[in-house]
């Protein structure tokens, strides 16, 4: 795993072992940026469920102003301040090692939003429903922030007119997918 683009271009991630994180691989992550391009320069990225924080990094790289990395995994976090002080991103940038909903909390404190929120919860176990109605509630996003899941292609979003989100644009590869979604109406006020 790599550094596709951008300042730190070429550089090598490190990943933890075992199965506890899924590296997205170099071409899904290059076409995924490939459709964020013209949004992340100088952007303010948040990286849910961050692994090794290839996703963030990438973002970082591509000139997103800052990132913040939640990752409740102990050795996965450490694996990020390493890529992270390795790719020489590390000042831009914030770990959280915490579980996800917590973090949203402690965010929300800090009257922070963000630009672009991308989430890779585990797969078929509901949690990015969790998150979204959560997001739909709080200021940490606004009306032009993105969200990008990535699911298992069976993962169905037929909740999200509730939420006051609607997908924009789905990008579907052999056992994945990315989930673009935005606020729905310009009437919903967050």
């Amino acid at each position: 795993m790599r550094v596709i683009a951008g300042k730190a271009k070429r550089i090598q991630l490190k990943t933890i072992e075992g199965f506890e994180t899924r590296p997205t691989t170099d071409r899904i992550k290059e076409t995924l940026f490939n459709m964020l391009n013209h949004t992340l320069p100088d952007s303010v990225f948040l990286d849910l469920f961050s692994g090794s924080g290839g996703i963030g990094i990438e973002a970082l790289s591509r000139g997103a102003r800052t990132a913040v990395f939640v990752e409740n995994n102990k050795s996965a976090a450490e694996c990020i301040n390493l890529n992270l002080k390795n790719t020489k991103l590390n000042e831009d940038a914030h770990v959280l090692q915490m579980e996800v909903m917590q973090a949203l909390k402690v965010l929300e404190t800090q009257e922070k939003s963000f630009d672009i929120v991308f989430m890779d919860p585990p797969y078929n176990k509901q949690i990015e429903k969790q998150i979204l109605i959560y997001l739909a509630g709080s200021h940490l996003v606004h009306r032009d922030t993105i969200i990008i899941v990535e699911a298992s292609v069976e993962t169905s979003f037929d909740y999200l007119q509730e939420t006051g989100f609607t997908i924009y644009k789905e990008k579907a590869y052999k056992t994945n997918k990315h989930v673009f979604i935005e606020i729905k109406d310009s009437s919903v006020t967050l």
